[in-house]
Order: C-alpha cells, then structure tokens, then sequence
C-alpha cells in the first residue's frame, strides 16, 4: 500500500522500548531462541531501543529498531532465517568477512553466521520460521524468487497494519510463511503486489496516528480526506478491509500498549493508560485490548517484569562469576 503503514507496522506488537543492554539482551536471546547472542554498542551507553515480534503457528517476524549504534551478533541458528531491511542503513558480515550494505532481502543460512550493524534509527525484520517450514532446499540462491519473496513481503507488513484483530494477523503470517515453503519455479509471481494506497486515505492514516489529541469525527475526517462521509467509509473498507473508526480504535489500542510496555513501575496504572486513549470501561477495554494483541493488559506488563527479573538475575550471576 504505502510507506505511511510500512512506518509503524509492527508497533502494535512492541515487546520492548527504551531498553537497557541487559534487557535488550535478554528480549533478544528469547524472542529469537539464539542463548548465545551478543550485542556491542559503537560508543556509551543507555536506552537502546525496540524489539517487536509477532508469533503465529508457522513462525516469527521480529522487529529491531535501533536507538543507538550497535553490532548484533554471536547467533547460530539452525534453520535458515530471512533478513529484511526496515528503514534505514542496515549492515551484514558473514562468516566473519567483511561488512555489506544489507539493501535488499538476504536469505541467511546457518553456515553464514550472519552479523549485523545498526546505526541509530535503522530497523531490520528477522522472518524465523519454526521446526523448519522453511525448507532450504527450497529457496535456491534465486535472485528471481528472493525479489518475489521481497514482494511478498512488502505487501505483508503494508496489510499487518490494517488488520482487524489478533486473528487475522496471525493468519496473514501464516500465509506468509506458507507460501514460501512453496519451491520456487521460473514465472512465478507473488502472491500479492504493492500498491500505493489512495492519497485520500493516506490523509486519513496520518490523522489518526499523528494526533493522538483528535477525538474521532467521521464527518471531520471526511472532510479532510475531501470526500464524503459515505465515500470514506467505502473507500477504506476497499483499500484496507476496515472502517475508519476500526483504524482509529486500533491506533488507541497500540498507544495503550506502547505505554504498558515502557511501564517499569512496580503497579502499572492500566485505566489510568486507558482512560487517557478514552477507554472509560475498564473491562471492556480489556476485552479489545486481548482481541488486537491476542493478550490481556497486565500479561504485557508482566512480560516486561519476568524480563526484568531475567536480566537482573542474569547480571547478578555474572558478577557472582
């Protein structure tokens, strides 16, 4: 669709934000299964960024944002994963050579012992098949089927962000990682292509997430986009398979949820995170928050804590040692 989803596509399944290293580590070494990896910031220390992963039956794709530079490596997977550029000027070394510009998608087998380099503000998406479902006797060194996969890919998180609920987002995984277990043959095309989303709604999209202040007004927000009401609400079901206020819900949803994850204190304020978004019922809240995030409020925060708990402990030990 276009770059205004691409943005924030996996924002509705951040895990953490403003890290420290220990924590950084930890998240990382369970979230990609990899106990043995490392992470060497270029200079100083502080907040490191953000890690977002979003787990179906088939596999995960997990998302680092860097907040500062940074070598991620140390990772021995045993099953080929696939790397994919987020935004900016992401770098990849393997088998201890020099370093590259990871421009495009990179289909990273175990013999590579792939590193990586992130400058600040550089995302790079990690798509983990599980028990092997991607078989690498299927995926050729085939510049052709990489860039129908890369394809595939695009149109993959320009949909994630418009998704009505947990559901349909791991079913669209799903079928990502399905397809590409399907061998590649000459003349293939992807399952979907880019497209550029309408200008209109373009408009719409960055309404709703630049303002988290704008109180939904479908009549305003028709206005703006410079269509009708009805239009609007047409044009959006077509383009994205939502309504504008399912959007809009979803927005408040995911700001809730960015709250709770960089929440350390000891009793997290929920309402007060929801009542701010205009949820005023508590309980209702809740039952929107687990149908988007397939997961209560306070099992967010707890995953947080358990990850706090892990690194301190893990910190504890290695002074012990």
């Amino acid at each position: 669709m276009g770059p205004i989803a691409r943005k924030s596509a996996l924002d509705a399944y951040l895990r953490l934000n403003n890290a420290s290293l220990d924590e950084w580590l930890a998240a990382l070494r369970e979230l990609s299964g990899c106990d043995d990896i490392l992470c060497r910031l270029h200079s100083g220390s502080g907040r490191l960024g953000a890690i977002s992963v979003l787990e179906s039956e088939l596999g995960h794709v997990i998302s680092l944002r860097a907040g500062k530079g940074m070598d991620v490596s140390g990772c021995r997977t045993s099953d080929p994963v696939l790397l994919f550029p987020g935004c900016g000027m992401p770098e990849i070394a393997t088998q201890g050579g020099d370093w590259g510009s990871l421009y495009q998608l990179f289909l990273a087998r175990p013999e590579d012992r792939f590193e990586l380099r992130l400058a600040p503000k550089t995302e790079v998406i990690i798509l983990k098949p599980n028990n092997g479902a991607l078989d690498d006797s299927l995926l050729l060194p085939s510049k052709a089927w990489l860039s129908v996969l890369e394809v595939m890919i695009n149109c993959y998180l320009d949909r994630l962000h418009f998704v009505r609920d947990d559901v349909q987002a791991k079913r669209l995984t799903n079928r990502l990682f399905e397809t590409m277990k399907t061998p590649w043959t000459p003349g293939k095309a992807a399952v979907c292509s880019e497209r550029t989303l309408d200008r209109r709604l373009q408009r719409v999209v960055e309404k709703i997430m630049q303002d988290p202040a704008w109180e939904f007004d479908l009549k305003e927000l028709a206005s703006y986009a410079g269509v009708s009401e009805r239009n609007l609400y047409y044009l959006m079901k077509r383009e994205t398979g939502i309504t504008p206020y399912r959007f809009y819900q979803r927005a408040r949803l995911t700001r809730v949820r960015e709250r709770l994850v960089d929440c350390q204190c000891e009793v997290p304020h929920i309402s007060w995170y929801a009542a701010d978004e205009g949820f005023s019922h508590l309980g209702r809240f809740a039952a929107m928050y687990r149908e988007h995030f397939g997961e209560l409020p306070s099992e967010t925060v707890q995953w947080r804590r358990n990850l706090l708990r892990h690194s301190v402990a893990s910190a504890e030990e290695l002074v012990e040692t």
